[in-house]
């Protein structure tokens, strides 16, 4: 444990002063802002560039296109419903599947789509979105992420945050939804963060509410054989939100869908420094190391240089064979 300032500063840890200062007032333009705050905003950017995302099943943006929610989600199996302005997973709505004209969450609780405009009706007054401000609401595919990773998340799909600064990938962490999450990959809500070492994808250590876990609270699966599949295309795709953006110091927050591989879900210009606990690591000596880096560096050398320079062993002990996670074929 952690228990003085001196113990903080020996171990690297940044606090938001030092992050809002330091980093992201001196490195993110606040006109970019738009960019990374508006999750469609981003979905589009991310099509310019080539970037896959959740598919965009549609948008409501007044009060009277919520009675066109109805044929708009016709056909859709599963879906997910979100504030287009949200932060910490608010105002997020998960269809798992359709049945008998019910909406089924993941949880298994049953939604008429009278629940469902409801909810949009919200969205667009603005009652998930940063400062309260009218905001869109975003209807994208059901991700259908990779079944072998299924046994570490519990009614939810499982995200991968990564920490990009100056286009390098310094920080890495998989959150992972459980019963006291509602099935959503949101830390303060009670999801398990799993710090990654960034030269491999495989698990340090595991923590649920800044306490160590060494499995998984509902499915009790051990966490150390944790091991992200295509993990340097992962890599990859989060440095390259450094030129698609123009931030830099960036949260980039992704996927793995069984079909399509890495995907990007939304990005974020001030992320949160609880990874550093999942990581049993501080970002400042990282942080540093990239400032003294040269600029113009392809994505490819970024990553390969963060491979090479913040590899991690796993702090999680555990008597199970170690099964790695691969990708198909």
């Amino acid at each position: 444990m952690w228990t003085s300032p001196g113990k903080l500063r020996d171990k690297g840890i940044i606090g938001m002063n030092r992050r809002n200062i330091r980093y992201i007032g001196r490195y993110n333009n606040r006109r970019l802002y738009p960019l990374v705050d508006d999750k469609l905003k981003t979905k589009l950017l991310a099509q310019e560039y080539g970037i896959t995302t959740p598919a965009l099943i549609g948008t409501v943006t007044t009060q009277f296109g919520v009675k066109q929610l109805d044929a708009m989600l016709h056909g859709h199996r599963g879906f997910v419903i979100k504030p287009a302005k949200g932060s910490g997973g608010k105002g997020i709505l998960v269809i798992e599947h359709v049945e008998d004209g019910a909406y089924v969450k993941p949880s298994g609780a049953r939604l008429g789509l009278g629940d469902l405009e409801r909810h949009v009706s919200n969205i667009l007054s603005g009652l998930y979105s940063l400062g309260g401000s009218p905001d869109v609401a975003v209807i994208e595919a059901l991700i259908n992420f990779d079944e072998r990773l299924s046994e570490y998340t519990y009614e939810g799909v499982p995200d991968i945050r990564v920490i990009v600064f100056k286009g390098y990938p310094v920080m890495a962490m998989m959150r992972l939804s459980t019963a006291a999450s509602d099935g959503k990959a949101n830390l303060h809500q009670g999801a398990v963060g799993v710090g990654l070492d960034i030269a491999t994808g495989t698990a340090i250590r595991g923590v649920q509410f800044d306490r160590t876990r060494h499995d998984h609270p509902d499915t009790g699966h051990e966490l150390a054989s944790l091991h992200i599949p295509d993990w340097r295309t992962l890599l990859l795709l989060a440095a390259g939100c450094y030129e698609m953006t123009g931030l830099g110091y960036l949260g980039t927050d992704m996927v793995l869908d069984r079909d399509l591989g890495p995907m990007l879900l939304e990005l974020n210009a001030r992320p949160g420094l609880a990874i550093q606990m999942a990581n049993g690591e501080g970002l400042r000596n990282r942080l540093d190391l990239i400032e003294r880096q040269p600029e113009g560096v392809a994505p490819e050398a970024r990553v390969a240089f963060a491979q090479q320079h913040f590899a991690r062993r796993s702090e999680l002990e555990t008597s199970a064979e170690v099964a790695t996670v691969t990708e198909p074929g």
